[in-house]
């Protein structure tokens, strides 16, 4: 079971496997045919509220994972969704932000491969 990250702007690569978006919204300037998106899980991000809440600020980074994992465990079909896609073969969390460390698809890594027993 293997778990990239790459954004969306990024060139993508066969090694990418299925290619999810995990962005709540479409990436900025990006056609939708130009991006390569096999799925597109708006269920399995942030909410609305934890999104604008965190803004990207890495002070926050750590009670925003805590915030987002107690919303993962509450959206158990769209976790399972992507459980069984991770199961199948690589995939690559797709995201859109310009900060690399600091983001959703960061936090969505690390629950989704706790949940697997990878760490």
């Amino acid at each position: 079971m293997t778990i990239y990250l790459k954004r969306a702007y990024d060139e993508p690569a066969d090694s990418d496997g299925a290619r999810i978006l995990v962005d709540r919204i479409w990436p900025r300037g990006l056609k939708r045919e130009d991006a390569y998106i096999d799925r597109w899980l708006k269920g399995i991000s942030p909410s609305t509220s934890l999104r604008k809440w965190f803004a990207h600020d890495p002070a926050k980074w750590d009670e925003f994972r805590q915030r987002y994992f107690e919303e993962l465990d509450e959206n158990k079909a769209a976790v399972q969704e992507l459980l069984e896609e991770a199961a199948a073969g690589p995939v690559t969390l797709v995201y859109s932000t310009k900060d690399t460390r600091h983001n959703n698809a960061v936090a969505l890594k690390e629950y989704i491969e706790f949940r697997l027993g990878v760490r």
